[in-house]
């Protein structure tokens, strides 16, 4: 258990921390930094503080070595990794924090947190590669995040394939938002089971991205059965 968990107050503190001027605006939002941070705990390697504080703080790190400001910003966002590694070992799951699109604060960025998971995900190497046979079992867990940041969509219209309706990719994303903290701890257990030497089971025989879906809608996969309201 972190002995010093973060409090609304130590949050709202590092809010105004990250917007000091000795970060000349380079440091990221506490929106993007969770995001990193959950990506990295849950990770297959082990990124030092050294590695992901200059990415989060930005360049003006550097030259406000020595300030208070940084000193009590660096704590901080320890401890809030620190908060972070005990909620998903505990399977207590992580709530995301989130800014508001708008004054009305009827949509919240999701998609800032999803980039931030990926670029933070990015940070201990290629999952993909480091998740070996497991890596197709990976990439569907990691889908809603994809089809959070808009990557998904970019890609399938790239290809040609046709995306989804309209209104089913608002319910396809509107179900990824409200399961965003089941999906973060998924990931999370994917990797501590593979470190301590599991295997993701299956019950049914595993079906290609791009082979007919087995259920005989005529569909590919990806599309049907494999598509990523079925990864919640």
């Amino acid at each position: 258990m972190n002995p010093t968990p973060l409090n609304d107050a130590d949050l709202d503190r590092l809010e105004e921390l990250l917007e000091a001027n000795i970060f000349n605006g380079d440091a990221m939002r506490l929106d993007e930094i969770q995001a990193i941070l959950c990506a990295i705990v849950s990770g297959p390697v082990a990124v030092p503080p050294t590695a992901w504080l200059p990415e989060v703080l930005g360049e003006g790190m550097a030259s406000a070595e020595g300030d208070p400001i940084l000193g009590e910003a660096v704590e901080l966002l320890m401890r809030l990794n620190n908060d972070i590694a005990a909620a998903l070992l505990a399977d207590e799951t992580v709530s995301p924090v989130l800014y508001p699109l708008d004054e009305k604060c009827e949509d919240y960025d999701y998609a800032a947190w999803a980039d931030s998971y990926v670029f933070g995900a990015g940070m201990a190497g290629d999952w993909y590669e480091l998740a070996g046979k497991h890596a197709d079992d990976l990439s569907e867990l990691l889908e809603p995040m994809f089809l959070l940041n808009g990557m998904l969509k970019e890609d399938v219209e790239k290809s040609g394939e046709r995306w989804f309706a309209p209104a089913e990719e608002a319910r396809l994303v509107a179900d990824i938002q409200e399961n965003l903290p089941v999906i973060v701890q998924t990931l999370y257990n994917f990797w501590r089971n593979k470190r301590a030497g599991g295997t993701v089971k299956r019950e049914e025989p595993k079906s290609g991205r791009n082979d007919p879906c087995p259920c005989g809608s005529g569909r590919k996969y990806k599309q049907c059965c494999g598509s990523p309201e079925k990864l919640n």
